[in-house]
Parts: structure tokens; C-alpha cells; sequence
């Protein structure tokens, strides 16, 4: 099982990894190695700055029927250290448990137009400002039955997005201590191009901050929110970000409303070409 939202399990075939960019700033992946290294797991003794590749992983098989598997959710597929050989593997071993769906999502695009991925892998790229928009042209020169963006951490406004050949695009805020805020008006900027360009928009959360204007508050007071929840009542004392009009009440009471609903739609399965 995974807390992910967008997939139901997690396949670690390679562990650790290293920064490249700036959504890598407050990386979950590297605080989640170092709580598994304090767990005793084996599988991450070594320091997150290791990349390693774990050949028996290959051969581990995912039970039960047409899951969401995210691959490498603890490293990148696609990581320099990595060799064109084993991503090859990787991508074979995919291939070969063809009842179920494989997500693999990468910083390093450059690497991807080097491979050819089999039907049942949906191929992914991190947009996280718009800097990093020339990742998106690099997944449409790939031969994904699925391709699929991720905006997390959403750290700016990416502007006008050219979505055609793009099936799906994830956005999120971040999460934990350090979050950086993220300003609704850049998610629905999102929202509305995919809209408009008939693409499946999955908006996973606002992470740590939750902006006023999305709030389902009954009062905001010497920074202290006031959240009812059914006939109970939960107060928190808050940071307010005055840029952002945000408040940092935390991933759990931040939740995923936006413009007052859930947006969790899914790519609709088409053929290559």
C-alpha cells in the first residue's frame, strides 16, 4: 500500500538519490530514507547520497489485480549513476507483469527519449516552475502510451502550458516543516488549461499551506484557526504568510478543495500514435 494519492503501491528498485533542482530543496524521499535507516531497514543502511541499484528487486512480483505501481518512488529511475542497461531492466520487468499499471516519474529528462517503454508504464516528468517547461518537450518525443506531468512542489506560476499529447498532470503543495507556500491562483491556472485542452487534472493537495480564500474555517484570530469538524472543534495556533494570504495549519487540515471541490481525475487510456 502507498499514502500516495495517484497510486495504489510503491516499487523501489533503486534507493537514494541526489538534488538537481529546485523541488528537490526539502526532498521527502531523502527525510523518508533517513527514518527507514533509523528502522533498522537494510534495503537503506547506506547514506541517500548512495544510488543503489537492487537486483532483487527485479524479480519481486505485485500481487493482486490491475494496481498503480510507482516505481522508484525513493530514488529516480533516471538518475545519472544509473546505467542505460539497468533502466532497461527495469523497464522489462514492467513489461513483464503486464496486468498492472507502472508510473515512473523523472527530473532527469534528457535521459527519457533514449528508451522505448512498453504499454503498461505511464511515463512522467517534474514541473516544478518554469524553468523546467523544456522537460515536458523531451516526454512528448517518447513512445508512453501515458504521459503524465507532475507539478509538485508547485513553487511558481508555469504560464501558458502546451498540453497536446499530454494525458495527465498531478499538482501538489509542499509538505513538512520548511514547506514553501503555494498561491491557488498558480493551481488554477493549471486547472483551467487542462480544461481546456481536455486533459485529466489530479490536484493531490495544498500541502502545508492553505490559503484564505479556499479556507473552510468559521474563524481566523490572533492566528489561531478554528476548524469545526462535525460537532467538535479543532484549534491550532497558525503562521500566517501575508504574501500569500496563507495560513500553515498543516497537510492533514490543509486538505485538497479547490474552488470548493476535489479535483482527482485520471488519464482516459489511448493508444500511441
Amino acid at each position: 500500500m502507498s499514502k500516495i494519492e495517484w497510486t495504489n503501491e510503491t516499487w523501489n528498485i533503486i534507493t537514494g538519490c541526489n538534488k538537481i533542482s529546485e523541488g528537490c530543496q526539502n526532498c521527502y524521499a531523502e527525510k523518508m530514507h533517513k527514518r527507514l535507516t533509523a528502522m533498522g531497514q537494510v534495503k537503506y543502511y547506506f547514506p541517500f547520497c548512495n544510488v543503489i541499484f537492487h537486483y532483487s528487486e527485479l524479480s519481486r512480483k505485485i500481487t493482486g489485480k490491475n494496481k498503480m505501481v510507482f516505481v522508484n518512488s525513493m530514488s529516480d529511475t533516471f538518475n545519472e549513476k544509473i546505467s542505460a542497461e539497468q533502466i532497461t531492466k527495469i523497464l522489462a520487468a514492467c513489461k513483464g507483469q503486464y496486468q498492472h499499471t507502472f508510473q515512473i516519474l523523472t527530473k532527469r529528462a534528457e535521459r527519457i527519449t533514449d528508451f522505448t517503454y512498453p504499454d503498461n508504464v505511464w511515463l512522467g516528468v517534474t514541473v516544478e516552475n518554469a524553468k523546467y517547461k523544456n522537460r515536458i518537450d523531451y516526454l512528448k518525443q517518447t513512445n508512453a502510451k501515458i504521459k503524465f506531468l507532475s507539478c509538485e512542489p508547485l513553487l511558481e506560476d508555469l504560464g501558458e502550458l502546451d498540453l497536446k499529447g499530454i494525458d495527465w498532470v498531478i499538482v501538489g503543495g509542499e509538505s513538512g516543516k520548511d514547506a514553501r507556500p503555494m498561491h491557488p491562483d498558480w493551481v488554477r491556472n493549471i486547472q483551467r488549461q487542462c480544461k481546456e485542452q481536455n486533459v485529466g487534472f489530479f490536484f493531490k493537495q495544498w500541502g502545508e499551506w492553505m490559503p484564505a480564500g479556499e479556507c473552510d474555517y468559521d474563524l481566523i484570530k490572533d492566528k489561531f484557526f478554528i476548524r469545526k469538524i462535525g460537532k467538535s472543534e479543532v484549534l491550532l495556533n497558525v503562521e500566517i504568510n501575508e504574501e500569500f494570504s496563507a495560513y500553515k495549519v498543516g497537510k492533514k487540515y490543509a486538505g485538497c478543495l479547490l474552488n470548493g471541490r476535489e479535483y482527482k481525475e485520471y488519464p482516459q487510456k489511448r493508444s500511441n500514435g
